[in-house]
């Protein structure tokens, strides 16, 4: 009961002052009588007191008529203000699709999901009431034609299909390492006015950074070494630091052959023998100059590894037109160490910091890795390097109880070119889950069916619980299965047929792709599909690094980074030209 006395006065007094003051209004504008005191009760019920000379239409419009459809228009007004500020009016040129995801289809990706499961993921952010978006998952853009940010969060694992100048860069990777909460690895074949110098010192700010340049990408002083042998003292490590070789060098279809295989058994077993031995890299190619060399036979059967010295011996004393073929096989796959200017970044050096993933993975360093498309070997050891990362840090987090807190992110730019790790997919199904955010940024499918061929790529698109299609995809065969991926919804039809007995019209539904693949190939560049495990297919607008909040610092420092790598690229070539007019 006391409701509903709330309830009547809280409709009773707006409305007697509304009729009160369109009363007046409509008197005075008519000429029907006076203005009359403020009695507002008497307006509404006894309208005759107030204004006895106005006429009976004149009151019904002012007090009742013109009010309420002020008041309709002003609802309306203020719904729609209310909607816009919540859903944003489009970019004009990404609007939503029919047929494809709304804001409550995609719940699991937005503020309130992210950030309640961010904090049963991350201990530390258990006793804050408000934590930063950037705490709770990375961003991915906004969902088309509204203002709501989507964001994976620090389980997911990621795979990026997005063609060059896409916004790959600008809008997925730069991104998320200005906002990673924790360590942060980036590979990429590119420094200048790219993720390098866009965050070079961004990261700086909140911890040390790391660049191994063994290609000079971007002229970067050398100020680490990173052992790659110290993963090797086991056969399953020297195996995986072999792989690295292998899959720098050959495709996935040539991976299985017997010199391919036999190749990458020799290295295997010479980088167990330097391993255990304590040696630096570089001796691994002395003894593939000499086979008849005994000290990798040695130092195997020291460190009670008889089996596999056994095994070397025999490949050592085998056929000589099998043995001399493995070897150059293996020669050419490791080819990288004899330049000097390369091994310099993987051997031990005076004055020089050893990089140690262990210290890195607890921390909020960066680590750029850069190399070359193409570069063999040198890309060898830059996949080696992410995936010693990569490893170091899941042993880091099941010793902290299964899962890092920060998480680490792992961002594989141009990993079919310059981080061909060979099981990659097979990590995709566990990194997650230990808080090792992975995002491998591939231009096209058929670039990731060349490295890890049909199956591997199958597996790692599986695995992966984030899918972000950018523009650019112009392969017929993965644009129709995009489609299919998306699915169909019902469109009405309306047709009209006229005979003798008149016009007659009916209505049927038929069912269509909701985004043909004609249209996902003509996606607008800023636009992307999104993928997500267990939710309808999305379209997104993205939002790049210098559109956000403090662009314009970062653009100063991003540039003054590219003057240094010109500045330093210069240099050298100044130096190489003294040197050569000297000689």
């Amino acid at each position: 009961m006391f409701k509903l006395i709330i309830g009547a006065i809280a409709v009773a007094v707006p409305a007697a002052n509304a009729a009160w003051l369109g009363g007046n209004c409509a008197v005075v504008l008519t000429h029907s009588g006076p203005w009359a005191p403020y009695q507002p009760a008497d307006a509404l019920l006894h309208p005759n007191l107030l204004w006895p000379t106005a006429g009976h239409t004149t009151l019904l419009i002012g007090r009742f008529i013109a009010p309420g459809l002020l008041i309709a228009v002003l609802t309306a007004v203020a719904g729609r203000w209310w909607w816009l500020r919540r859903n944003g009016t489009g970019t004009g040129r990404n609007k939503a699709v029919a047929g494809m995801a709304k804001h409550r289809d995609i719940q699991p990706l937005l503020a309130r999901a992210i950030t309640t499961k961010a904090r049963s993921l991350r201990p530390s952010l258990a006793s804050e009431k408000k934590p930063a978006p950037h705490q709770t998952g990375i961003l991915l853009g906004n969902l088309a034609d509204t203002r709501h940010e989507v964001r994976m969060g620090y389980e997911d694992v990621a795979v990026a299909i997005m063609a060059p100048r896409s916004g790959k860069t600008t809008c997925l990777a730069i991104p998320a390492i200005l906002n990673a909460p924790g360590a942060v690895l980036l590979t990429s074949n590119k420094a200048a006015g790219d993720a390098y110098t866009a965050t070079l010192d961004a990261r700086a700010s909140v911890g040390r950074t790391w660049t191994m340049d063994p290609q000079q990408i971007a002229h970067a002083q050398r100020a680490l070494w990173w052992n790659p042998l110290a993963g090797a003292t086991t056969l399953e490590g020297a195996g995986r630091l072999a792989g690295h070789f292998l899959a720098a060098s050959v495709d996935a279809s040539q991976q299985g052959d017997f010199w391919s295989k036999a190749a990458s058994n020799v290295l295997s077993q010479l980088f167990l023998a330097a391993a255990n031995d304590g040696r630096p890299i570089t001796d691994v190619m002395t003894w593939l100059a000499f086979p008849a060399d005994r000290t990798p036979l040695d130092i195997l059967r020291d460190h009670r590894f008889g089996p596999i010295a056994a095994q070397l011996k025999g490949t050592v004393e085998g056929p000589p037109e099998t043995r001399d073929g493995i070897y150059e096989t293996a020669r050419q796959y490791a080819a990288c160490l004899l330049n000097t200017d390369i091994a310099a970044w993987v051997t031990p050096q005076a004055g020089i910091a050893e990089f140690d993933p262990e210290q890195f993975v607890g921390s909020r360093d960066t680590l750029y890795l850069l190399s070359k498309d193409g570069g063999g070997g040198a890309s060898a050891l830059i996949a080696a390097c992410a995936d010693s990362v990569m490893r170091t840090a899941t042993t880091a987090a099941e010793r902290a109880g299964g899962r890092l807190d920060p998480p680490a992110l792992c961002i594989l730019d141009e990993a079919a070119n310059v981080c061909k790790i060979s099981d990659l997919p097979d990590l995709y199904s566990h990194l997650g889950s230990r808080g090792i955010i992975p995002i491998t940024i591939l231009q096209s499918y058929r670039q990731g069916q060349k490295v890890w061929g049909d199956a591997g790529m199958d597996a790692m698109w599986s695995a992966a619980t984030i899918k972000v299609i950018g523009s650019g995809i112009d392969d017929p065969d993965f644009a129709d299965k995009l489609s299919r991926l998306i699915g169909d919804h019902d469109v009405e039809t309306t047709s009209t047929s006229t005979s003798d007995s008149g016009k007659s019209t009916s209505v049927s539904m038929r069912q269509e792709r909701i985004l043909p693949p004609d249209a996902i190939r003509s996606l607008a560049k800023g636009s992307a599909l999104l993928f997500a495990t267990g939710l309808r297919a999305a379209m997104l607008t993205l939002r790049p690094w210098y559109t956000e909040p403090g662009a314009q610092d970062l653009a100063a420092a991003s540039a003054a980074a590219s003057r240094a790598i010109t500045s330093r690229a210069i240099a050298k070539s100044l130096t190489k030209q003294d040197v050569g007019k000297a000689a």
